[in-house]
């Protein structure tokens, strides 16, 4: 964990000006820092922006920028007013053999980066109940789609989409759950993982099961609103848990 500029290394205890990696073992000490006295809500809260959707960030501020290239960040707030942002890092094995399923394989590190910002960014509010309804819609939708493409794949030499499914929801099922984690948050996220999923698949097969570009095109559009159903249940689900971290 790197302090990208000195008042963000001033709020949460970083090195300054060394630049060394302060590890993993000072992230938890980091973020207590950052956050300073316990209060009612939640100081941290996730964001998952895209181009075009950039709810949750400082604007103008080059935490923004990173924060998109990520598609993921955190947002530390602290009573006293103050604001940082942490950006993950991702190292991937250059030398890997390239896997057909997934760009990457599994990754070998993870830094953050923090980043003071100007002013404690807004937090977007996702209800949990009406991710949950979006993400049944979702789930008919997917499936729909994916059926659709699995019939154009028909003769083709093409693993069965079903089970390119299940392979990406099994690789992402290792990742543990707080115990206080609430029953519906839990299944909102396995259901959003399941829609994203078979995004992913189908989005694999549209050049094989699609013969013209307009019906690629009808495809993608079938297929982008559920991204964004996605996205805000993910963050539903994961402010319901840290709320109830909180509580407890």
């Amino acid at each position: 964990m790197t302090a990208y500029d000195s008042v963000a290394a001033g709020r949460t205890g970083l090195p300054w000006p060394d630049l060394t990696d302060a590890g993993a073992v000072s992230m938890l000490q980091t973020l207590r820092t950052a956050a300073g006295p316990t209060t009612v809500e939640p100081a941290f809260h996730v964001v998952l922006p895209v181009p075009g959707d950039v709810r949750g960030l400082a604007p103008g501020t080059q935490f923004q920028t990173d924060a998109i290239t990520a598609g993921e960040a955190i947002v530390v707030t602290s009573a006293r007013g103050d604001a940082v942002g942490l950006v993950p890092d991702f190292v991937y094995d250059d030398d890997a053999d390239y896997d057909v399923e997934a760009e990457y394989g599994d990754p070998l590190a993870l830094s953050w980066t923090v980043y003071s910002l100007p002013t404690a960014p807004i937090a977007d509010y996702h209800d949990l109940g009406q991710a949950e309804l979006d993400l049944r819609s979702a789930v008919r939708s997917a499936a729909d789609a994916l059926g659709t493409l699995r019939a154009g794949t028909v003769g083709a030499d093409v693993a069965d989409p079903r089970g390119l499914v299940e392979q990406i929801l099994e690789s992402g099922s290792a990742h543990m759950a707080p115990e206080h984690a609430p029953a519906r948050a839990l299944r909102v996220l396995e259901n959003a993982a399941r829609v994203d999923a078979i995004i992913t698949v189908s989005s694999g097969l549209m050049p094989i099961g699609l013969q013209t570009t307009h019906d690629m095109q009808i495809a993608n559009d079938a297929l982008r609103p559920l991204t964004g159903v996605v996205r805000s249940a993910r963050l539903a689900a994961v402010g319901a848990i840290l709320q109830s971290a909180w509580r407890d």
